[in-house]
C-alpha cells in the first residue's frame, strides 16, 4: 500500500514538471553601443519598464523582468528582457496592446536625448518561448 501511495505521488511529481504551461514569454538580448550603458538603462527603466506597469495593470502582461549581466566576448549582451504573456491569444495581441499605452503615454524618455539606436542593439530576439512546470 505504501510503495503504491508512494508510486502515485512521484507520478504526480512528475506530471506536474513536465506538463507544458499556457504562458509564453519574448526574450531580448541587448548589446549596450558606444558605452552608453546609463542611457540604455535610462531608457528601458523609463519607458520599456513603465510600459509594462501599465501592461500588468491592463492585464495585457502576466509579469515582466529588466535583468543585468556582465558582457563577455561570447554573450556580448548587458541587458536581458523578458515579457510574459499568460497565453498565445495575449501574446499575440500584444502589439496591439502595447500600441494602445504606447498612444496613451506622453512619448518616448531619453537621457542625453540620444536615440535608441545610438545606445543600444538588440542582438537576439526569442519570441514566443514556452514555459514548462
Amino acid at each position: 500500500m505504501k510503495k503504491t501511495i508512494l508510486i502515485a505521488v512521484l507520478l504526480t511529481f512528475y506530471m506536474g514538471i513536465s506538463q507544458p504551461s499556457a504562458h509564453v514569454s519574448m526574450i531580448d538580448y541587448v548589446q549596450v553601443l558606444n558605452e552608453n550603458k546609463a542611457e540604455a538603462l535610462f531608457y528601458y527603466q523609463n519607458n520599456w519598464q513603465q510600459l509594462r506597469i501599465k501592461a500588468i495593470e491592463k492585464g495585457f502582461i502576466t509579469s515582466y523582468q529588466l535583468l543585468e549581466t556582465q558582457p563577455t566576448a561570447k554573450t556580448p549582451y548587458t541587458f536581458m528582457l523578458i515579457t510574459t504573456y499568460k497565453n498565445k491569444a495575449q501574446y499575440e495581441a500584444s502589439e496591439k496592446n502595447f500600441q494602445e499605452l504606447i498612444d496613451a503615454g506622453d512619448g518616448l524618455k531619453l537621457l542625453n536625448e540620444k536615440a535608441p539606436n545610438a545606445f543600444r542593439k538588440v542582438i537576439l530576439h526569442h519570441d514566443a518561448v514556452k514555459h514548462w512546470h
